[in-house]
């Protein structure tokens, strides 16, 4: 079935309306999306992984049918849960200590927003 789909095609098409100007640049717009773009699929990766070391200590063994129709229980789901906030805000801890770094200085909003480069 997959191998009917133009990947390459899907990945080149357009989202309708206009893309989201965070920053100044063009530039650094691109990369941002570049990068929480490269995160989603790490996210999606970690957690395929969890599912096969599941798995494997499970059954002893794999087959892909069983990563796929995986679910996690409640507990899998949670832990799940869990390390997906802790490496988001590992990749985002830059920006969340700019953002502090800004908001201890007692500055207004717009003058916080501005210095990020989102106004």
């Amino acid at each position: 079935m997959s191998e009917d789909i133009d990947w390459i095609a899907l990945s080149l098409k357009k989202a309708k309306g206009k893309r989201p100007d965070y920053f100044d640049d063009p530039a650094i717009d691109r990369l941002l999306s570049i990068t929480m773009a490269l995160v989603a699929e790490v996210s999606v990766l970690r957690q395929r992984l969890d599912t096969a070391e599941r798995l494997l200590e499970a059954n002893g063994a794999l087959d892909r049918a069983a990563i796929e129709t995986y679910v996690p229980d409640a507990a899998a789901a949670y832990e799940r849960g869990l390390e997906t906030k802790a490496y988001i805000a590992r990749v985002m801890r830059g920006v969340a200590q700019a953002v502090e770094s800004l908001a201890a200085d007692d500055k207004p909003v717009e003058e916080v927003s501005q210095n990020l480069g989102v106004m």
